[in-house]
């Protein structure tokens, strides 16, 4: 690990460049958000094409309703991939040219003659896509700029990012293809996963990674404890996305109403088959949703619980925070900053429950939670960092000590000969 603090940083573009894709994360997050809150994921039901089309060829003139919003989330989709693509090539520095012009070149040439000689519709459209990757990733591999490449963390990082990024394409696709809904919970939860690798990534190559403070030795033992109850926090925050991508990606609608009351009326309602049939029966709503089972009222209940968990967990991080390392530490202005995402979130969580499940208070909902992961996420890397740096420094501290006593010691040892 010693390299990874002599290695230079990437160029100032390369780190704009990796903060974009967090950014662009994000905001495919929300659209996702808002393609399952209006339940318009099967509004275009092939894929990888848009209703026989080359995606990038389907007419603007039909985005309308439903097809615009998973029509524009393919889209955005496709632009992660691509700009995580570019930022692999571009990590490797030099060596990027051997990527464009051995792997990828090939790559997109051979996808092309296979288009040619299977595909019969819109086959065109397919090569001129394909075609036009090889042709330009033949062209930049000769014109590729001579720099040094990114270290190997971030190398390593953006390779698991393209990876991620694949796996994340081809779960949209088989939700799709395969028309099952259970796929969409494990598309939805592995985006958060994948953000949460883009902002350690961007972390990780920025000049804040190499100007980080380190933390004093009366304060290692708690930086290293609160890394640990930090990541035991996020481990809930993922947990408690799974739930809320179940419950949405299930679309039975709004499986328990009122809050903090469930139903108005009770704090943890009778579930049984009985009462779900009855809610069944007087639930009204304009809405097509499926009817409620009592998996759907457990999974619900379980996700105010979780959330009750989270909001407890951040009141005492506060406050252990504070206690240990004090108002002005980094550590404990994130933990605020954290804490005041979580507020925000369990706002949300209730105002999704009184308005129904409107779809942009829903969606917000989908936002903060992602962006609450992704803040503890760096809160665990950022105390890490902090440790790290610590050690580094005392074990230098060490061998400097050791180096001078030795050198004192043959000072000695050659004044008495």
């Amino acid at each position: 690990m010693n390299t990874e603090l002599n290695h230079p940083l990437p160029s100032t573009s390369f780190r704009l460049f990796a903060f974009a894709i967090c950014l662009v994360t994000w905001f495919l997050i929300g659209v996702g958000g808002v393609v399952t809150s209006h339940g318009v994921g099967m509004a275009v039901p092939d894929w990888p094409n848009t209703y026989g089309y080359n995606m990038f060829y389907f007419p603007f003139s039909q985005w309308i309703g439903g097809i615009f919003w998973e029509h524009s989330h393919r889209l955005v989709a496709s632009l992660v991939g691509l700009m995580t693509l570019i930022l692999t090539i571009w990590s490797q520095g030099v060596g990027g040219r051997k990527l464009l012009r051995y792997v990828l070149f090939p790559l997109a040439l051979l996808v092309s003659c296979l288009i040619l000689v299977r595909v019969e519709q819109n086959a065109m459209q397919h090569i001129s896509i394909t075609g036009g990757v090889a042709m330009v990733s033949l062209v930049c591999s000769f014109f590729w700029p001579r720099m040094p490449a990114a270290s190997p963390l971030v190398r390593r990082l953006c390779w698991l990012a393209l990876l991620l990024v694949i796996v994340q394409g081809l779960l949209g696709g088989l939700r799709v293809t395969l028309y099952k809904d259970e796929i969409g919970i494990f598309h939805a939860t592995l985006a958060q996963l994948f953000l949460v690798l883009m902002v350690v990534l961007a972390f990780s190559s920025s000049r804040a990674w190499s100007n980080w403070k380190q933390v004093s030795n009366e304060a290692l033992a708690p930086a290293r404890l609160f890394s640990w109850l930090m990541c035991f926090c996020c481990v809930l925050t993922v947990a408690q996305l799974a739930l809320g991508a179940f419950m949405r990606h299930e679309h039975a609608g709004l499986a328990v109403t009122g809050f903090p009351l469930a139903y108005d009326s009770h704090l943890w309602p009778p579930i049984s088959a009985e009462f779900v049939d009855q809610l069944n029966v007087q639930r009204i709503d304009h809405r097509e949703f499926d009817p409620i089972t009592v998996l759907h009222v457990k999974v619900h209940m379980f996700h105010r619980l979780m959330a009750l968990i989270l909001f407890l967990s951040g009141v005492s991080m506060v406050i252990w925070s504070y206690k240990r390392f004090g108002s002005r530490h980094p550590l404990s202005k994130l933990c605020i900053v954290w804490f005041g995402l979580l507020c925000l979130q369990v706002l949300l969580g209730a105002a999704t429950v009184w308005s129904n499940k409107a779809a942009d208070i829903a969606t917000v909902h989908v936002l903060i939670g992602a962006l609450t992961l992704a803040h503890g996420s760096f809160m665990v890397l950022a105390a890490r960092r902090s440790v790290y740096l610590a050690v580094q420094a005392a074990e230098r501290d060490t061998l400097d000590r050791v180096s001078h006593e030795g050198l004192n010691q043959v000072g000695i040892s050659s004044a008495s000969l």
